[in-house]
């Protein structure tokens, strides 16, 4: 820069950090490979290279139209403009009961429900509210990537039980029980699972259960975002057990079954201790959901469902196209997924193969060659805890998914 009398001046970048300022809580924190992913892409179309993104689990539909007018509606009547109660607001939260009730026959009263910026926020209050440090958190693996990072931003250990390829990623009774020690405190899972697409039956769920009653004082956190894309024809939720109903964080919201991702709205289902106890850590956090967000909630909940279950419909359609497409490429083993919108391959039979200039060693290799090469971006498994496998999303079209599969095809059969 230079100053009015025409001398330089030197300022230094606000990017960068003093030395040793930065907390060791976040200096150890890993970044979401997910959106780092996703940043990557963007730097190849800040560049004029496009990308298509299997990256990032987001649907790739718009809001359905009667749930955005709900919104509008609320806007236009201008009584939904002040703070909403930290909670949520009465409404919403007992639809969420009616909601529960009527798909997983799970009986919730208002005071028990706590709607949050989003799912994540939802995880973070939860485990925040029961882990103390040193306290031990079994994560059914492979995991979506942000379970590990908040567990240890809660200061709790992380412990896991790795559900093989050969068990359709799902972790198993015995595996959690073998997990379990006197400072096991929380335990995690999702179904239908982020990353892996797997959908725990009613049968591993009851002897999940089993396990668990035999066990005091260990509380799960049960992930179901993903509870509409399902394509096995049964939800089965854990709180519905009743030996685990008092010892159950059901974690839902609207990104991904109504297409919401942006409006950022999450909800927990729980003992009332534990609801009143996560409204306090919001509190003083983030205070409540966005007001009008709150009232597209509201809509998803009490109207039309119809558009939900076709997005289903389509998710399933192309889940069918993508294990086709899959099949034609040597080398990559994965299951066919029951759930969500992801595959979740393992890869390393590629692991030693080079093309002449590049070696892949793992499956970071393996994602960044492809991001390179082949102009398409995945999830590298080991954010998953998975290090031979590779996240991909079919939430794309379906021109996208076969022009995605037709490039990676192409370019791994250079690798030899």
């Amino acid at each position: 820069m230079v100053n009015f009398d025409g001398s330089e001046i030197f300022k230094m970048s606000s990017t960068l950090a003093p030395t040793n300022q930065i907390s060791q809580r976040i200096s150890n924190l890993a970044e979401s490979a997910t959106l780092a992913m996703a940043a990557k892409a963007r730097e190849y179309r800040a560049q004029g290279i496009e990308v298509i993104a299997l990256s990032l689990g987001e649907p790739d539909f718009k809001t359905p139209s009667h749930i955005c007018e709900g919104a509008k509606q609320a806007i236009d009547e201008g009584k939904y403009f002040s703070y909403p109660p930290v909670n949520g607001y009465l409404d919403l939260r007992q639809a969420i009961c009616n909601k529960l009730h009527r798909d997983n026959k799970i009986q919730y009263t208002p005071d028990q429900i706590v709607v949050s910026n989003g799912a994540k926020q939802s995880i973070a209050n939860a485990m925040f509210s029961l882990v103390d440090p040193g306290d031990e958190v079994i994560i059914f693996a492979p995991y979506w990537v942000s379970y590990k990072a908040i567990v240890e931003l809660a200061e709790g250990v992380p412990v896991y039980a790795n559900g093989g390829i050969d068990n359709d990623f799902k972790a198993t009774a015995a595996q959690l029980e073998a997990a379990i020690t006197s400072k096991t405190k929380v335990v995690i899972y999702s179904s239908p699972s982020n990353p892996t697409g797997s959908v725990f039956t009613r049968e591993e769920m009851t002897e999940i259960a089993k396990v668990l009653a035999r066990h005091d004082g260990i509380y799960v956190i049960a992930d179901e975002i993903y509870e509409y894309i399902n394509y096995t024809g049964e939800h089965v939720s854990l709180a519905a057990f009743p030996e685990m109903y008092d010892r159950t964080i059901t974690v839902n919201g609207f990104a991904k079954g109504y297409a919401m991702t942006g409006w950022r709205v999450g909800y927990i289902a729980a003992p009332s201790w534990i609801a009143k106890a996560c409204s306090k850590m919001q509190g003083q956090v983030t205070s409540a959901n966005c007001s009008i967000a709150q009232r597209a909630a509201l809509t998803a909940l009490t109207e039309d469902l119809e558009p939900t279950f076709a997005m289903t419909r389509e998710y399933l359609r192309r889940r069918d196209l993508v294990m086709e497409l899959l099949k034609e490429i040597p080398g990559i083993r994965t299951p066919l997924p029951q759930g969500a919108f992801y595959f979740f391959p393992d890869v390393s039979w590629y692991f030693g193969k080079s093309d002449g200039s590049t070696t892949i060693q793992n499956a970071d290799d393996f994602c960044m060659h492809l991001l390179d090469e082949a102009q398409v971006a995945l999830v590298t498994g080991s954010a998953f805890g998975a290090p031979n496998c590779v996240r991909i999303s079919y939430a794309a079209s379906e021109e996208n998914l076969r022009l995605a599969i037709s490039r990676i095809k192409e370019v791994l059969s250079r690798l030899a």
